[in-house]
């Protein structure tokens, strides 16, 4: 498979998935605190909206890449 439609089918397939879930949460956990072996930690969630606008975008650039990596290769 050519390169370039590889990684037009990645694009593509983020894309749709930004479509499928436009709101993601991540956690994490950091150290706040340190008083010899004593550790006071704090665990933050952290909310993320990905556009419509740019899941639609990388949806065309990975149909595009896929067309045009597609066009070279014939």
């Amino acid at each position: 498979m050519n390169r370039l439609v590889l990684i037009g089918l990645i694009v593509g397939a983020l894309g749709v998935l930004g479509l499928l879930v436009p709101v993601f949460t991540t956690s994490h956990t950091e150290e706040v605190a340190k008083v010899g072996d004593v550790r006071l930690t704090a665990k933050d969630h952290d909310t993320f909206v990905v556009p419509q606008a740019a899941a639609i975008g990388a949806i065309v650039i990975g149909v595009a890449l896929m067309g045009f990596g597609a066009y070279r290769r014939a």
